[in-house]
């Protein structure tokens, strides 16, 4: 057994994030084939007696595939709009996948005010305890569709970090496209390693090459790593996996598959 399935194994709070880049297929619209096996991951899990919050992103990628012929506006108005539209049909999706196994979800809309409100942040962390006590499973999100200048909270795994935090939770477990944290683009070098263990977050950023103006550096991997940041003042380990491979968290737990496992405060 290596650290991530130890990891995964001794916890029982878990969050899971999941990224629009693994919801998406080649043609930009959602995969449910991966969202159905995630959501099938979950179950199993849940019947292992450990508790999931899910921070799931796609509400903009549902709304193009509900109204396509918004795609191509670039304006703040038809992007809120669509994510209005998207989050409905999001929801939708879990609701179904979660059903086939008797499991309810609930929704959690969430803004940056939201989170810096003792009083709301209060009222959040009673709501989350209640839906997970009683075994249904929240599903939370940015609120896009009001958050004016665009995702205010950052992105949504700084959103999952700060969830986790909320929550106490034992483990973050964030899905994206790539197998982990590599010391350079494996989507532009050949040359990249995987990384599978950081203890200290400020050494890996002298040692990696995420570059500031590429895809992958910008809203990337580097949003991860500060997602890790977060979570590991509070102790808590953050596991970076590809969500896009079939059954990746329970291959992580069984030790067949592997990602990046941030450690948390030693």
């Amino acid at each position: 057994m290596n650290l991530i399935s130890e990891v995964i194994d001794q916890s029982r709070k878990i969050v899971i994030k999941i990224g629009s880049n693994v919801l998406s297929d080649d043609r930009g619209a959602v995969n449910r084939d991966v969202l159905h096996n995630i959501v099938e991951q979950v179950n199993t899990l849940i019947k292992e007696d450990k508790q999931i919050i899910m921070v799931s992103s796609g509400a903009g990628i549902c709304g193009v595939g509900a109204i396509n012929k918004w795609s191509r506006r670039g304006d703040m108005n038809y992007k809120q709009a669509l994510c209005a539209i998207g989050q409905v049909e999001l929801m939708m999706a879990y609701k179904e996948y979660f059903g086939d196994y008797g499991i309810h979800v609930g929704q959690m809309l969430l803004t940056k005010g939201d989170l810096q409100d003792t009083h709301r942040t209060l009222n959040i962390r009673n709501a989350l305890f209640t839906l997970v006590d009683e075994g249904v499973v929240p599903v939370i999100n940015e609120n896009d569709s009001v958050s004016v200048d665009e995702i205010k909270i950052g992105d949504n795994d700084t959103l999952s970090a700060h969830v986790a935090n909320l929550w106490n939770a034992d483990a973050l477990i964030v899905l994206s496209d790539i197998d982990g944290v590599y010391n350079k683009d494996p989507k532009t070098r050949q040359d990249a390693e995987l990384i599978e263990q950081v203890s200290d977050i400020d050494r890996l950023l002298e040692e990696i090459d995420i570059g500031e103006k590429s895809s992958f550096g910008t809203g990337g991997i580097a949003t991860k790593i500060e997602a890790a940041r977060l979570v590991s003042q509070y102790g808590i380990p953050m596991i970076l996996l590809n969500g896009k491979k079939s059954d990746i968290i329970k291959q992580a737990l069984s030790g067949q598959e592997t990602g990046t496992v941030f450690t948390g405060r030693q």
